[in-house]
């Protein structure tokens, strides 16, 4: 019996190691990236949005907290340029995209380019995570409130040494003697995978030519000299794409089936989300466009990679407002709460932060609870004055449209108007970056590679380590 035991074991194992070779291979398991970008949102910025967010639910306001800021991982990142200590969105978000920082106002070329140089961008372009992606076959998104060819959205799949190449009315002759491409253009003929599988954002007129009205308003016109009609000529490109500029339109979009996706919701950027009730045409949240993205992308089953930008938190600290600012940093953390609502942190990584900073400033000595868009007041109506003998606002500006030769009386100013303008230090006819450190938020796969201070090209690494691990750049 041991005999035939000894001559029937080995028998059993090959037979057995035989079945397990037979069986079908687990498929690899999915792994998802989303990358939040808040566009100028600094932490005096998710500061003055947390309270403002806290106090309209009927808080105090300072111990509220928003979506992100419940994140487990949080670092600081360095901003700057290589060419600018004080940094902008191209430069920074081509950091974050490609792994390696490069000067201010190119998109994603290396730091070896001058800003201009269409031959040298030519020769030296970065690839970005969003091409990596693609070609692995990864599903792709890039949702932006600014236009989807502005800085922040381009640097994911354009590669251009001036960040207003955005149509062919920008570009100078001599770039398109050699050959350079304007952004809309770039994106129109993206060569990676099959292509950006959701596309949702401003600027339509980027793609319309000159002569085409625009179908919001018959009274404005595309900008493009060629005569193209790139949506159309991306919605040409491969079956069962669609296009669309409305909000009826991208109502009756179903993200339950696979087909590509370009919306392009406003000939420039999209409306404030304080204003965005009033648009003409109508225009999806973006929550309601991460939800769409998420849950289109999630129908390819070896995963994705989606950008989404809250563009506009930018450009109202430019125009001094911080109403709008605050309102639109409170509208991307809704939008984060949705990705996480949708998603699971074992596949995938979120995470939430900013290209650069602003001048915006909290001074003073307010109250606990005291309004963050009003005076300073140590508790309600007892103001504390200036040297001069005025009230002043908790939220200023270093510079900025917000400027005044002689500082006003705010005692009857309604300061928490949201047209109200904060004080600006400094005369500017728009307000200006900040360049301190800004945060970022993650949760999810590899969020722990998010800590301490870090380069912002190194958050690059977090993302490229989820979607490819284990392999070198």
């Amino acid at each position: 019996m041991r005999t035939l035991n000894r001559v029937l074991a080995p028998t059993l194992l090959l037979t057995l190691l035989a079945g397990c070779a037979a069986l079908p291979e687990a498929p690899p398991p999915k792994r998802n990236v989303i990358l939040f970008l808040g566009d100028g949102m600094g932490i005096s910025t998710i500061t003055a949005a947390r309270i403002f967010a806290g106090q309209a639910q009927g808080g105090s306001g300072e111990e509220f907290s928003l979506s992100f800021e419940r994140f487990p991982n949080v670092a600081l990142i360095k901003t700057y340029n290589t060419d600018a200590q004080v940094p902008d969105s191209a430069g920074t978000m081509s950091a974050i995209m490609t792994g390696t920082k490069t000067r201010a106002g190119v998109i994603s070329v290396a730091p070896v380019v001058a800003r201009n140089d269409c031959a040298g961008s030519l020769q030296n372009p970065m690839p970005t995570l969003l091409e990596m992606a693609e070609d692995a076959g990864y599903a792709t998104g890039v949702i932006s409130t600014a236009r989807i060819t502005h800085a922040t959205p381009a640097a994911t799949y354009s590669h251009v040494p001036n960040r207003n190449w955005e149509s062919d009315a920008q570009l100078p002759e001599n770039a398109v003697a050699e050959g350079c491409r304007d952004i809309a253009r770039q994106l129109v003929e993206f060569d990676h995978g099959d292509g950006i599988d959701v596309i949702l954002g401003g600027g339509r007129a980027m793609f319309l030519a000159s002569t085409e009205a625009d179908p919001e308003y018959p009274n404005a016109t595309g900008i493009r000299r060629d005569g193209a009609d790139l949506a159309q000529t991306w919605q040409a490109g491969a079956s069962g794409r669609a296009y669309v500029w409305n909000r009826a339109g991208f109502d009756a979009l179903d993200p339950a089936t696979s087909g590509q996706v370009l919306g392009l919701f406003e000939p420039s950027h999209m409306q404030y989300e304080a204003d965005r009730a009033r648009d003409p045409g109508g225009e999806p949240s973006l929550a309601e466009m991460t939800r769409f993205a998420i849950e289109r992308l999630q129908r390819n089953g070896s995963g994705y990679f989606l950008m989404i930008e809250g563009g506009r938190i930018d450009h109202a600290h430019h125009e001094g407002n911080a109403y709008r600012a605050l309102v639109d940093t409170g509208a991307m953390a809704d939008a984060v709460s949705v990705a996480e609502s949708l998603t699971s942190a074992d596949d995938t990584l979120i995470i939430v932060t900013a290209d650069h900073s602003h001048t915006l400033t909290i001074n003073g000595y307010p109250g606990r609870g005291n309004p963050i868009l009003g005076k300073v007041a140590t508790e309600p109506g007892n103001y504390t004055l200036d040297a001069q003998g005025h009230p002043y606002t908790t939220l200023s500006y270093a510079n900025g449209p917000g400027y005044q030769a002689e500082i006003p009386d705010l005692t009857n100013v309604d300061t928490e108007d949201p047209d109200y303008l904060q004080i600006a230090t400094l005369p500017m006819a728009g307000e200006t970056h900040g360049g301190e450190d800004v945060a970022a938020f993650a949760s999810g796969r590899n969020a722990d590679q998010v800590h301490g201070v870090m380069e912002q090209n190194r958050l690059f690494d977090a993302m490229y380590q989820t979607l490819f691990p284990g392999e070198a750049r």
